[in-house]
């Protein structure tokens, strides 16, 4: 996996808002491999869903001003049209969204909306696109997919709706799904076959998947690498065994220090004090400085560039690294 299927370069995102601009996301810098599953990991607020609209182009011009590159396959996805990203919107690149009860229309059976997929990407006959659809209902774990696909939303539990949506997502087979939170308001055990489905389904079809979580749990069971944000900045990038082992930033080492875990003898939870910044006005100094235990002088002047670590493909922007490791390139 050493080819970028995805790579964003400095992306910035400012949205108008009644209280002014709001600098939604900051340099961000991203790049995933062909089949990887790449966890993107933060606070509710911190850019992970303005990351991943702005991959779909689904961010409104009007009120919005984005900066920077995403490169997919070597395109320039800001510099598209809309008839060209209309193109590789759902074909090339899909997404799962957070919530299926409010993503599916209530007025329309669940196997006609996944036809809609074929009959716009693929311009197959009806009948074509119905028999597809059953290909793909049973693909994603929806028994049995003759019943299913005449069934309509409501009629479905919320593990069986969040499998329409990874179904109508996967339909043409794209190269990059975008999972958004996609077990939020889903039980333990059903949250469990949801990943489980997802890695088979990047596994199978060499599908790359940009998984977004606040939760780490779900971060060690399915993801190849993390990155880790933070008020609008990706402060971290690893594989996920070295994150957990020897996360570099403070933030990340927050996030993971305050994981429950079994057995511990520690009477508290830890928790990260304060609250994220507003982003109403750019930071001058680093974001998180406010909220972290380490922080000296350097960090109120300007924020952490990004710096290699002992490990490869490891990259963290910190100061307290800086003293001690190479500055390289972002993305490096």
């Amino acid at each position: 996996m050493t080819d970028k299927l995805l790579e964003i370069k400095d992306l910035s995102l400012d949205l108008m808002s009644t209280r002014g601009i709001v600098y939604a996301l900051d340099g961000v810098c991203l790049d995933i491999a062909p089949g990887e599953i790449h966890g993107l990991v933060g606070e509710s607020g911190c850019g992970k869903s303005m990351t991943s609209k702005s991959i779909m182009g689904l961010q409104n011009p009007a009120r919005s001003r984005m900066r920077g590159e995403i490169i997919f396959e070597g395109k320039d996805l800001l510099k598209l049209s809309k008839k060209e990203m209309n193109k590789i919107r759902g074909r090339e690149i899909s997404m799962i969204f957070q919530d299926p009860m409010t993503s599916l229309n209530p007025l329309m059976t669940v196997g006609r909306q996944i036809e809609e997929c074929f009959l716009t990407h693929e311009k197959c006959s009806k009948a074509k696109a119905r028999e597809q659809t059953l290909e793909i209902l049973a693909k994603a774990g929806i028994e049995p997919p003759k019943k299913r696909i005449d069934q309509y939303p409501h009629e479905l539990s919320g593990g069986l709706q969040q499998r329409v949506m990874i179904a109508m997502a996967i339909a043409c087979r794209p190269k990059l799904l975008i999972a958004d939170e996609p077990t939020t308001a889903l039980d333990v055990t059903i949250q469990a076959q949801i990943l489980e489905l997802l890695k088979n389904l990047s596994r199978d079809m060499n599908m790359a998947i940009l998984l977004i979580t606040h939760n780490f749990g779900i971060v060690a069971e399915v993801c190849d690498r993390v990155s880790v944000m933070y008020a609008g900045r990706v402060v971290e990038t690893a594989d996920t065994r070295t994150i957990f082992k020897n996360a570099a930033h403070p933030y990340s080492q927050a996030l993971i220090d305050s994981i429950p875990r079994a057995g511990s003898e520690e009477e508290y939870l830890p928790t990260i004090p304060g609250s994220p910044p507003q982003l109403f006005a750019r930071n001058e100094g680093c974001p998180f400085r406010d909220r972290c235990p380490k922080r000296f002088a350097a960090c109120d002047r300007t924020p952490g560039t990004v710096w290699c670590q002992d490990v490869p493909g490891h990259t963290a922007a910190c100061h307290l690294i800086s003293q001690e490791g190479p500055e390289v390139t972002k993305n490096a």
